[in-house]
């Protein structure tokens, strides 16, 4: 049992709790009167779920309404949700009534064909980019993460892994800084220790943290020299190519020494932008779009046209070209998806209100 504070439950929460709870359809507040408590989702395996409370911890799934009511995947509960939640002491179970609003959220493109987004963290105050110093190293990628991040309403922050391996990580550290421009990057080794003692003095008491890389970075190890436990099953990356198979299969809250929380995330197959804002890509490269503004012409392509001051920037040197394809790219990404998330939810909306319809014309069974 927890503490709501310490879960990190402040006074905006209990505020947003109240207003939520104000908020509730009549038919909701009546069938659950005098029953809910808020909760925060601890683990997340498919639809099912792990929620901890003041009252208890719980395994707990979706009722009828709620889940009739997730319109978009990004609708359902994930790892660092607030939820009202319904106990079933007896049982050891609880009803998951509703997901407050979220403070932030952590997503990608789902992988393969679908257009949709899908939440991996929710209410991180810090997203910790992980990637190791060894030939998996891609700043690229590290770009990506960074406009995420930053579109999700949590702070960036880059850990280089295993500094311990590494032949040149001053090198690594400088292309990291390149990539994320401004955000702190930390050199560490969770076997030897090296460079740990700043990066937890970076992550104070309440905070919560999310961690994501790919597979074979070292999340998992350098989760539980955060925890202090064993409690991510770890995999020794391939010899041949750096990369490991996938060692966390689902995503859990860890209570982290000095009190903050973690959030692991099984390693991302397809990282990709989402059509939220555009706001992180802004931040992310901010270098490129302030020497736009120093284009001839406000519609510049930055390609063949006279008065182009990035590919000025390029010629000098001051600017990678690579770090321009990468911005473009992501431009392109982020177009295509606004493109398809307004048709995916005009089709989505007209589900959801059919579900909606034939659950409240179902008759009342009273017990």
């Amino acid at each position: 049992m927890q503490d709501l504070q310490d879960l990190g439950f402040d006074e905006a929460w209990s505020s947003t709790w109240e207003s939520w709870i104000q908020e509730l359809q009549e038919s909701t507040a009546r069938r659950y009167a005098g029953q809910l408590v808020p909760a925060r989702v601890a683990l997340a395996h498919k639809h099912l779920y792990r929620v901890v409370s003041a009252e208890g911890e719980w395994l707990a799934e979706l009722s009828g309404q709620a889940r009739a009511g997730m319109a978009l995947l990004s609708d359902w509960p994930t790892v660092g949700d607030w939820v009202a939640v319904a106990p079933r002491q007896a049982e050891g179970r609880a009803t998951i009534v509703g997901v407050l609003p979220r403070r932030s959220t952590f997503g990608r493109k789902v992988a393969g064909g679908r257009r949709d987004t899908q939440i991996v963290a929710a209410n991180a105050d810090i997203a910790l980019l992980v990637t190791s110093m060894s030939r998996d190293f891609e700043p690229r990628r590290l770009e990506r993460y960074a406009a995420l991040a930053w579109d999700s309403g949590a702070m960036p922050a880059v850990v280089l892994t295993k500094s311990d391996e590494a032949d040149d990580p001053e090198l690594f550290e400088a292309q990291a800084m390149q990539a994320v421009p401004g955000v702190d990057v930390f050199r560490v080794s969770a076997m030897t220790g090296e460079g740990m003692d700043e990066l937890r003095a970076r992550i104070a008491p309440g905070m919560t943290v999310v961690l994501v890389g790919s597979s074979g970075v070292g999340k998992s190890t350098l989760a539980n020299a955060l925890t202090g436990t064993e409690q991510m099953l770890t995999q020794a990356a391939r010899s041949d190519d750096d990369r490991g198979r996938h060692t966390t299969t689902h995503r859990e809250l860890l209570r982290l020494q000095g009190g903050a929380w973690l959030i692991d995330t099984p390693g991302m197959r397809e990282v990709g932008m989402t059509a939220i804002d555009s706001e992180g890509l802004s931040n992310t490269f901010e270098d490129i779009e302030s020497l736009a503004d120093q284009c001839r012409f406000s519609d510049c392509k930055h390609e063949r046209e006279p008065g182009c001051a990035v590919r000025e920037a390029i010629h000098t040197g001051e600017l990678d070209s690579n770090r321009l394809r990468g911005y473009q790219k992501l431009q392109r990404e982020i177009a295509y998806m606004r493109r398809s998330e307004n048709a995916q939810l005009a089709r989505q909306y007209v589900q959801n209100n059919k579900k909606l319809s034939k659950l409240s014309s179902r008759p009342n069974k009273r017990k």
